[in-house]
This record gives structure tokens, sequence and C-alpha cells, in this order.
């Protein structure tokens, strides 16, 4: 079956193999060999490589609905940080008496602002399952409840973008407020454990980045099956073509709700799988900055191929781990002169033109 879907996509099956590589070699080499062997792999390379396995997870979600659907979503981010949020909450319900402040039930941000009481929201979140179900329920509620209003007032384009931003430019003001109950300017932090296991240990570290890798690929699997099915070329038809698909006779605006709900609970495993490993979330994910950014990823790698944001996200977080530690002032610059070269020379992106290539070799 996986070899009938990617025989004509030899760049999809590349870069699954690559990631299913990494995905075992990585974590063994971490918790077999000594760190004096030249098959070691420190802890640090472990989180940081997990961490990009979630960052490429949610530029994959981003370029479904903005390459395949046509939805630029300026605001994607936030369900990124909804998904670690609900995480978040799991990890500090985890705490216990082991806090500063030794109380098992509130966490240390709400003793020292005086609560007397865990919110009523809070309830459930001392459960693994219960908060796994609101890493999906909560960005795919949010996206479906604000995609049904604008899809079905036939917002779009530019519009559409705006107010996507300014979605997530209001909840990151609302997170930031202490009486919220969501840590406010700090966030959450200071995780012990995750499932009774201590969450800064290196085998559960080369676990969770077992666990991002695997889910990446099987969303990848998912998405391109979607893609290649029916659904799929009525969405890809949309973005090419909307007034047209309207009068064939197809309710455009269920379609593209579907979608753009299937990307946010993606973003939202993203997310959760993001706090373990970076051990913070706080409201500065919300930030519509960090939702530009995932449009350059995806952009870089090229839009409408999956693979290319996957890569484009891995890339340019590379990069950037590299540059912040060396010059850090110039990152910015760099990113933003990045964008504008592939917008301008390179509008498929990276991997793009190497299809192209490819494409061309065998004419």
């Amino acid at each position: 079956m996986i070899a009938n879907l990617f025989k004509n996509d030899k760049a999809m099956a590349f870069v699954l193999v690559i990631l299913a590589v990494i995905n075992l070699v990585v974590p063994l080499c971490n918790l077999i060999f000594a760190p004096g062997s030249p098959l070691y792999f420190s802890a640090y390379t472990v989180s940081l490589l997990g961490k990009y396995m979630t960052f490429a997870l949610l530029g994959m979600s981003l370029d479904l609905v903005w390459g395949y659907c046509g939805i630029l979503a300026l605001g994607h981010g936030a369900f990124f940080a909804l998904g670690g949020y609900a995480m978040g909450m799991y990890l500090m319900r985890q705490i216990g008496s082991r806090g500063v402040y030794g109380d098992p039930l509130l966490p240390d941000f709400m003793v020292f602002l005086d609560w007397k009481e865990l919110p009523w929201y809070w309830y459930g979140f001392d459960q693994f399952w219960f908060s796994a179900l609101m890493v999906l329920l909560v960005p795919g509620v949010l996206a479906f409840v604000f995609g049904w209003l604008a899809f079905r007032s036939r917002v779009t384009g530019v519009y559409l973008s705006i107010i996507t931003q300014a979605l997530t430019y209001a909840l990151m003001l609302a997170f930031f407020r202490n009486e919220m109950g969501f840590g406010g300017n700090n966030g959450l932090t200071d995780f012990k454990e995750i499932l009774g296991f201590n969450i800064q240990s290196d085998s559960v570290r080369a676990c969770l980045l077992m666990a991002s890798g695997m889910i990446l690929i099987l969303a990848l699997l998912i998405s391109r099956s979607i893609i290649n099915s029916k659904l799929g070329r009525v969405v890809t038809a949309i973005r090419d073509q909307e007034m047209r698909v309207r009068f064939l006779g197809y309710r455009v605006e269920i379609f593209k709700l579907w979608i753009f709900v299937f990307a946010a609970m993606l973003a939202g495993i993203a997310g959760a799988l993001y706090v373990p490993q970076v051990g913070i979330i706080n409201p500065s994910e919300f930030s519509p900055l960090n939702s530009l950014e995932i449009v350059i990823w995806v952009a870089i790698g090229g839009r409408g191929t999956l693979y290319g944001a996957v890569v484009g996200a891995v890339l340019v977080n590379y990069t950037k781990s590299l540059l912040t530690g060396w010059i850090p002032e110039i990152w910015l610059f760099f990113l933003g002169a990045a964008f504008i070269l592939v917008t301008v020379l390179l509008p498929d992106g990276v991997l793009g033109l190497w299809r192209r290539r490819l494409q061309e070799q065998k004419q």
C-alpha cells in the first residue's frame, strides 16, 4: 500500500526513510553507547531533534491548509500553543506536593497568587487520557467555530489571514493575564514527570523523540492519503478555482472547514509533543511572529508537497540554532532575506526546484 502511495513521489519516500532512520538510530545510540563513543548522541541532541520533529509536524499541518486549500492562516501557531497548554496542564498536575509550596492540588503559581481552589477547567488534567483528548478537542473546536463563521461568510484572501492573526494575538493577550489561571507571563514550567517517569531522564527524552518521529511519519502518511483521495482533489480544486467548484454544486465551506479543523488538531498534537521536550509553555507561543515564522518554513521548503514543509521546518530551525549561537542579532535579518529570496527566485521552495529538476530529467 505504501509503495503504491509513493511510487510516483520518490522525494516523499526519501523523506520518510530519513525520518525513520533518525527516529530509530539517534535514540538507540543515545541509550546504548557511552558519552565518549563517536556513535553517541547527547541528550541535548536528542531533545533538539525531538523539537525539530514537532516543528516539522506543525509546518506540515499549515501546508495542508495553505499549500493544498489556499488558506494562508497567519495565526496557525494558536492551535500549536493550545495543544501545548493542554499538555502543560497535565504535567503541572503531576508535580503535586513536590512543588515549591508543597500544595498537593494547586500549582505553585496559583499558591503564589493566593488562589484558594483549583479552577473548574483544570479538573481532569491529572489524567493523561483526558489531557490527550483536550489536545485534540480544544484546537479542533476553536478551529471549527472560527472556520464555520469565516467560511460560511465567504471571508477569503488577505481578510481571512488578518482575522486569523487577530485571533492568535487576542489569545496571547488573554493568556498573559494572571486571572486566566494559566500562569500568566511565566506560563507553565518546572515539570517533574510524564506518565510516572522522570521527564529529565535520557530514556524519557529518547522516547519523546521516537514518539514525535512516529507521529510525524503517521501524519505524513494520513495527510498524503487524504490529498490523493476525492476529498483532497476537491480541496485542491477549491484552491485553484473556488467559484468553479461552487458552480459544480460542492459546498466549498464544508471542505475548507474539514481540512482546517484537521490541520488544527495536527498542530495541537505538535504542541503537546513540544512542551515536555522543552520544559515550558508560555503566552509567547501565541505570538503572531511565531505564526509568520511557520509560513516561512513552508515557503522555503516548498508548499503543496507536505514533505517540503517538513524539510523547511528542520532546515530553518537548524539554521536558527546555529545563528542564534554565533551571531544572534542577525537572525531575523537572515530569516527575512531568505523568505524574500525564496519568494522571488524559488516560488515553489527548495524542494519544489528539486522536484522540477527530477521531472526534467525524466523527460
